[in-house]
């Protein structure tokens, strides 16, 4: 039996009708277009604003029409894994509502946390999962609802955030060379005081002191976390192109984690890739967290060749950051690939 690659077969996405941008922020803190725009390169965000609707129905959404394009049999699928911040629930898992609502009768199913990194990871573990030749079909879920967690009051990060969800479906083939190449991922450990949020978990269990001090928010040292984001980010980039022998004109894409546009370009620069190689949509949803990657590779999947090298990379909370090299197995143009 020869080697057994993992291989993005399908790509679909979903986010919310309602658009939230900076003209209406600009009412709601004190900001502007152009101080929002020049700090972060973010325009607008989709906000989920439906009453009893959470990070699940994103997922859904995105894993419905990913199903939907591709064509795969709901009952072939072997595993979903959803990756999330934004958790419906503390439990049950959201990825077991996901699987619920999608109808998969022979499939198991986990949620992941990785913050910002979470679709780096799962694609990883799930391309694990593949190649130890126990699963065949799995599909992979970035998803966060990032506005139940933003303070509406703080202009630092209010901003920043948007709600949506990006799903690949990950096969088995036979197809030499393509697929999930290797991966660079790290975890730093010392990110906790930077960026976190306060209350919620168990050494500070909700209460109405917490609520009262409006302590169930996201809260970041921006500079702080801008300045490791560029660094690890763009030391993994260049780690990912010497472990696979790739210099600068050998990368057709690299799809980064959608933070700041000024954090993208910096890391591009740092690593020697032009900008018009990286895959950047963030001025129309923000940063959505664990959905940014794969909602990257939603919009842009038409432009993807078979062939290209591709490099991802991600920097979240923790601090977790990595990057992975991934060939691309279809042309865009087609509705996925074949798993020969």
């Amino acid at each position: 039996m020869g080697k057994i690659n993992a291989i993005i077969t399908g790509v679909g996405g979903y986010v919310p009708d309602y658009v939230l941008n900076n003209e209406e922020l600009s009412r709601m803190v004190d900001t502007t277009d152009e101080w929002i725009t020049t700090r972060v390169g973010i325009k607008e965000r989709r906000i989920l604003t439906e009453e009893g609707l959470g990070t699940s129905y994103l997922a859904r959404k995105a894993a419905k029409q990913l199903i939907q394009k591709t064509g795969v049999d709901p009952d072939s699928i072997d595993a979903l894994i959803v990756t999330t911040t934004t958790p419906d629930y503390k439990f049950p898992s959201t990825a077991s509502i996901v699987l619920g609502k999608l109808g998969l009768k022979n499939a198991f199913a986990f949620d992941f946390e990785a913050a910002c990194c979470g679709f780096l990871y799962s694609l990883d573990v799930a391309a694990a999962m593949i190649q130890s030749g126990r699963y065949k079909k799995i599909i992979v879920i970035g998803a966060d609802k990032m506005s139940s967690l933003v303070d509406y009051t703080d202009r630092q990060t209010c901003v920043l955030f948007g709600d949506g969800a990006g799903a690949v479906l990950v096969e088995a083939s036979d197809d030499d060379g393509y697929g999930v190449q290797n991966s660079y991922l790290r975890t730093d450990g010392q990110g906790l005081p930077f960026l976190h949020m306060k209350a919620g978990g168990s050494v500070c269990p909700p209460s109405h002191f917490t609520v009262d001090h409006r302590l169930h928010y996201l809260y970041q040292e921006g500079r702080t976390v801008f300045r490791y984001a560029v660094t690890d980010m763009s030391d993994d980039v260049t780690k990912i192109m010497e472990k696979n022998n790739l210099k600068a004109e050998d990368v057709d894409w690299v799809v980064p984690h959608e933070a700041n546009l000024r954090i993208i370009e910096a890391v591009t620069k740092r690593a020697g890739i032009p900008m018009e190689k990286v895959v950047v949509n963030i001025e129309h949803y923000g940063n959505t967290s664990a959905a940014t990657i794969p909602l990257a590779l939603w919009d842009h999947e038409s432009n993807l060749k078979r062939g290209d090298n591709v490099i991802f990379t991600a920097f979240g909370a923790g601090f977790v950051h990595g990057a992975s090299y991934y060939k691309w197995a279809y042309d865009g143009g087609t509705s996925s690939a074949s798993t020969k």
